[in-house]
């Protein structure tokens, strides 16, 4: 599945993100006090969206491979370890990596150069990045989005979520957080028309965290707000 990357463009820079691998829990915790929620309540409602996700467009997620594109020090992936067939993790940070490996052993994992994924052409079910693409200078945005789509096969999914900058307590957040320094936050439509610019189809967009609900992926109240477009993130998905 996996193939060399040193020939491939590099992105320029998604800045040091090494030095916060042993501080990223505190560091998120402080941005986030506001909300009276932890690291682990965002990290969780994100991976049940996920799984809701494809189960809803590619069937069953135990059968599917997937991508976590920007896996940081793996909070996320600590609640979908079992719920794919596969899951594989990259990060341009070779110590948070390294962290990711020792919480969550049964996940792939794997450092690159912020360029081409380590992967060949179609080799996934589903490739999603989470709260990743506004570290991303702009100008890289489309080989971003271009190599996630080349690794997911026809028909799979590419799902980004992101921060909603039309919501002020996520500017709040975003400002208070070490490294979240000088980022370019993207609205929705922008994040979708990215999408589209790769050669993928947006198929769902949705809004959510506008209260502070126990379960964001069944909750009434968040399913009948998803449209809205003020909720603290946001994620869109898009179909090779």
């Amino acid at each position: 599945m996996n193939r060399p990357v040193s020939s491939s463009p590099e992105i320029s820079s998604i800045g040091d993100f090494d030095h916060h691998a042993d501080t990223y829990r505190e560091d998120v915790e402080d941005a986030i006090s506001w909300s009276g929620k932890d690291v682990d309540y965002f990290a969780q409602g994100k991976a049940d969206l996920l799984v809701a996700l494809a189960q809803r467009r590619l069937g069953d997620p135990t059968k599917l491979r997937a991508l976590d594109v920007g896996c940081g020090v793996g909070v996320t992936d600590r609640f979908l370890t079992g719920r794919f067939g596969e899951l594989h993790g990259v990060d341009i940070a070779a110590d948070a990596v390294e962290k990711a490996r020792e919480t969550n052993p049964e996940v792939h994992y794997e450092a690159y150069n912020g360029g081409a994924l380590p992967f060949s052409d179609d080799a996934l079910d589903i490739a999603f990045t989470i709260c990743v693409v506004h570290h991303v200078p702009p100008a890289d945005w489309p080989l971003f989005a271009s190599e996630m789509r080349r690794v997911v096969r026809p028909g799979g999914l590419v799902v980004v979520f992101e921060h909603n900058p039309l919501n002020p307590l996520t500017r709040v957040s975003v400002s208070r957080c070490p490294f979240d320094e000088d980022v370019t936050l993207l609205r929705a439509g922008t994040t979708a028309r990215l999408m589209t610019g790769a050669g993928l189809r947006p198929v769902e967009r949705r809004f959510f965290y506008f209260l502070p609900v126990r379960d964001v992926a069944t909750s009434r109240i968040e399913r009948a707000l998803r449209g809205v477009p003020l909720g603290a993130q946001y994620f869109v998905a898009a179909q090779a």
